[in-house]
Parts: C-alpha cells; structure tokens; sequence
C-alpha cells in the first residue's frame, strides 16, 4: 500500500516536469535551427542569463517582488534588452557577432554573483536559476508558457519569414524568459542545441521530427532515471539529452552513408 502511495506521489511530480520539459522543446527546437543557422550558438546561454539577472534584481528589491507576476516581466525586460542589443550588433559588428555574446554571457553571469554576494541565500537562488527546478513544477505554472508557446508556434507557422528578420530576436527573448522560469539556463541552453545539432548535417524531410523525437527521449529518459537515482534532474537531463543527440547523430550518419551508397 505504501508503494503505492509512492508511486502515485513519483508519478504526480513527473508528469508535471515532463510536461514543462515537452512545452520547452515544443519552440526550442525551431528555434534551436535558427540559431545554428545564424551561427550564433551562445546567444541562448547570454540571454538566459540576462534574464536571470532580471530574476535575480527583482528577487532583491521587495517592492519589485510584492508586484503581480514580476517573476515573469522582470525578467522579460532584461531579456528583451538584451536581445535588442544583439540585434543591434548583429548589424553593424557580424564578424565579431559569436565574441560579443560570450561576453555579455560573462557579465550577466558575475553581475548576479556579485549582486547576490552578501544574500544569504544567493547561491541557492543562483542554482535554481542555472540548474532549474523542474521536478518541483507544478501545472499552474505551465500555463502561461503553454500560451505564449502556442502563439509563437502559431505565428511562425504562418508567417516562418519572422525567423528570417529581427523579430526573431524578440521572440527568441520572450520564450528563452519562460523556459528559464520553468527549466534553468542549463536546460534551455541544452534544450536549443543539442536537438538542432543531432540533425544539423543530416536535415531532411523527418529532420524536425527527429529533433524532436531527440528532446522527448533525452527528458523522458533524464526524469526516470534522476526519480530512480535521485541524482539533480536537471544535470541528470542534460546528459541523457547529449546522449540522444549523439545517438541519432550516429544513427543518421550510418543511414545517409548507406543510402549514398545503395544509389552509387
């Protein structure tokens, strides 16, 4: 009986987690190709901490945190800069575009150290941000998420130029500001490339489903094995993830040479 009402309890975490873990790849996997495409790999892991950064200034002044939902526009604001400002230089600075960013990456990351230096609880704070609760999501907070994704979603589908231009760039901010929320930079960083990476030479016409199938097996796998193992969820995702790219990355090489040479 008491396994039971463990199972039931294991189960009631996870779903919600999986839940989030399938709405972030649900935009970060087009997303993901974009990035690659544009060769601006880190520009996830600078935004990401930008917006954490807004987290973190907003979690220090109280009267930021007694306002409705500044967990969410808080951050959004510093995200929404950010990517102004990369947008901005992605014009006029191309050939130095991928430095540029490592750099703003470095000064959201020490600027919130340094803010969080003297808070007793900064290095938890700094944690969650980085590593992500996911296993402690519950299904209110998925809803918000679930809309602006599905709008997103909607949007590109309709109009996917929107990629193409500089309104990319604000929506690259937007999501990236929920998905930190949810799942941590670690995760988001994680979620955008390694489905992107694990099809990039091998694109075809099932590569967006393979990414995908790439994402759900890496955070499928990742929760019932941190739940098994009780090892953080978060680090336990990331590496089950590496593990699914570089499997379907092998997988499709092996397939690509075979066919090339059945038609040779």
């Amino acid at each position: 009986m008491s396994t039971m009402g463990i199972d039931i309890e294991l189960v009631s975490i996870l779903i919600p987690a999986l839940l989030a873990g399938l709405l972030v790849l649900s935009t970060h996997v087009v997303l993901g190709q974009q990035v690659l495409k544009r060769g601006i790999i880190f520009i996830d892991l600078a935004i990401a901490q930008v917006a954490a950064l807004g987290t973190v200034i907003g979690h220090l002044n109280h009267d930021l945190a007694q306002l409705p939902f500044s967990n969410v526009w808080m951050p959004a604001i510093f995200a929404i800069g950010g990517a102004g400002v990369i947008a901005w230089l992605s014009k006029r600075m191309h050939d130095e575009l991928e430095a540029f960013i490592g750099c703003f990456y470095v000064l959201a990351a020490v600027a919130a150290m340094l803010i969080l230096a003297n808070d007793p609880h900064g290095s938890e704070l700094l944690k969650q941000l980085l590593s992500g609760q996911i296993l402690w999501v519950n299904f209110s907070q998925l809803l918000l998420p679930a809309i602006v994704y599905t709008l997103v979603l909607l949007f590109v589908l309709f109009k996917p130029s929107v990629l193409e231009g500089r309104a990319f760039y604000l929506i690259f901010a937007v999501v990236i500001t929920l998905s930190v929320e949810l799942v941590g930079v670690y995760l988001v960083f994680s979620s955008l490339i390694l489905p992107a990476l694990a099809i990039n030479r091998y694109y075809g016409r099932f590569g967006l489903a393979f990414a995908y199938l790439v994402g759900i097996m890496g955070y499928c796998g990742g929760l019932l094995l941190s739940a098994g193992l009780d090892l953080p969820s978060g680090a336990v995702i990331v590496a089950c993830l590496a593990v699914s790219a570089l499997v379907m990355r092998m997988t499709l090489k092996v397939c690509h040479k075979n066919i090339h040479f059945k038609n040779v």
